[in-house]
């Protein structure tokens, strides 16, 4: 018997690029090519321009807290608990979902300086997770 994986994400034609940025150990932001808004999620379309021509920039990795949460429950496997939530602004000027790992719950805090590292499943699939800046 295996051990339980993360649940992994759907992949196509609007975000496989995102996760080949990670997997090559990158942190990707979608730039319209009309306006250079960035943005996350990737989507097909701009919503400031509704221009559907984009490309990618990578990201340096440095951000801080803007919002978090702390989940508990439920508890599906392929996961650690109890799991970081945070809502990133990234130095680049967009926001993004992810997780925080090497720091306990209680010593999160809106406006943390956060870098993102990759984290490496045993399966070898990776995913941008942020730590608290300059962690070891």
């Amino acid at each position: 018997m295996t051990d339980p994986r993360r649940i992994k994400p759907p992949m196509g034609p609007d975000n496989g690029w995102w996760w080949d940025m990670a997997a090559a150990g990158k942190l990707g932001i979608q730039r319209c090519a009309g306006c250079q808004t960035l943005r996350h999620p990737p989507t097909p379309m701009c919503g400031d321009c509704h221009s559907t021509q984009w490309d990618t920039v990578e990201a340096s990795g440095a951000g801080t807290v803007c919002s978090y949460t702390v989940l508990t429950h439920p508890q599906f496997p392929g996961y650690q608990y109890p799991l970081i939530i945070i809502l990133v602004d990234l130095a680049e000027g967009t926001r993004l979902t992810s997780q925080l790992v090497d720091c306990e719950p209680e010593n999160v805090e809106f406006g943390l300086p956060v870098e993102m590292i990759i984290q490496e499943d045993p399966d070898g699939f990776k995913l941008p997770v942020f730590k608290p800046a300059g962690a070891a």
